[in-house]
């Protein structure tokens, strides 16, 4: 009788968890549909939670202030899954660390940014607008921003390992090449401003490191 009570609440316990972790998949797609509908700024907590059909202190309790509801949707943007994944457990990152090839390396990242700035661009272009108006989101965006530029250094450590970067540029000069090409601002400028094709924004991106970070 005691294992069976303990087996029901382990069970309930599952189904609580897995209904809470859909509640706030809810709110965060919420939020993310708001969020480029209306604007950040335009977008309140009610609004997102009457479109997630649940309670504003839920959308407190499950995500927090919209900051880090524009937060988690970036670091599921960057991951491309409802979770956030560290760099070093994302699937591109394991395949550039796989080869030494570094015109390999830069292409695979291309793909990737490629296809992360088609989900997270509007996102980070949107933190990027609230952080000059709000404290909390400006903490958020400088934090993104410089992980981000943190990361690029290790990408250009990877890449020095294999002998072949330009002896005359600092691994930090380079990283801010990388860091300032894979940008939002530059995907949209070229996308939408110039209505380059994804797969031309790739090809010049992998082209352009290439060209501008090997010898």
């Amino acid at each position: 009788m005691a294992e069976e009570v303990k087996k029901r609440r382990t069970y309930d316990a599952t189904r609580r968890r897995v209904r809470s972790a859909e509640t706030r998949q809810r709110v965060l797609d919420a939020g993310r549909s708001l969020f480029l509908d209306r604007g950040y700024r335009a977008t309140t907590i009610a609004a997102i939670a009457t479109q997630a059909k649940v309670n504003v202190d839920t959308v407190y309790e499950l995500v927090g202030r919209k900051p880090l509801i524009l937060r988690e949707l970036i670091e599921q943007a960057i991951s491309g899954s409802d979770r956030a994944v560290v760099a070093d457990g994302r699937d591109y990152v394991k395949a550039m660390r796989a080869t030494d090839d570094p015109v390999e390396k830069l292409a695979i990242y291309a793909r990737a940014v490629r296809r992360i700035q088609a989900r997270m661009a509007p996102l980070h272009l949107a933190l990027r607008d609230a952080s000059s108006t709000e404290p909390e989101a400006e903490e958020v965006w400088r934090d993104i921003s410089e992980r981000r530029a943190a990361n690029m250094r290790r990408l250009v450590q990877d890449l020095k390992s294999t002998g072949k970067l330009r002896r005359d540029l600092s691994v930090n000069n380079a990283a801010d090449v990388v860091w300032a090409m894979n940008s939002a601002e530059m995907y949209v400028m070229l996308t939408v401003d110039r209505r380059w094709s994804a797969p031309r924004y790739e090809k010049w991106l992998a082209d352009s490191w290439c060209r501008l970070l090997l010898q």
